[in-house]
């Protein structure tokens, strides 16, 4: 129910360049969904400032890898 419209990508699985924004953001609308708009903010909030400070993979302009972005996400959200 909670999944990214483009699915999981398995074409490119192990490789390091997929973008997990599509998937972190279909957390913060599950907990939005579940009532938990609070923690869904702070994680919107969190990919917002990921992006701005130009943590992005490849299909958007950026040179980061799956990895870097879901890490710099994932600090985001614990300095909240």
């Amino acid at each position: 129910m909670f999944e990214p419209v483009h699915g999981s990508a398995p074409d490119i699985a192990g490789k390091g360049i997929a973008n997990p924004i599509g998937q972190i953001w279909t957390a913060k609308m599950m907990l939005d969904y579940f009532g938990e708009t609070e923690m869904g903010e702070t994680i919107m909030d969190a990919i917002e400032w990921t992006i701005e400070k130009g943590i992005k993979t490849s299909d958007i302009g950026g040179t980061a890898t799956t990895e870097e972005v879901t890490e710099a996400v994932c600090r985001r959200i614990l300095q909240t």
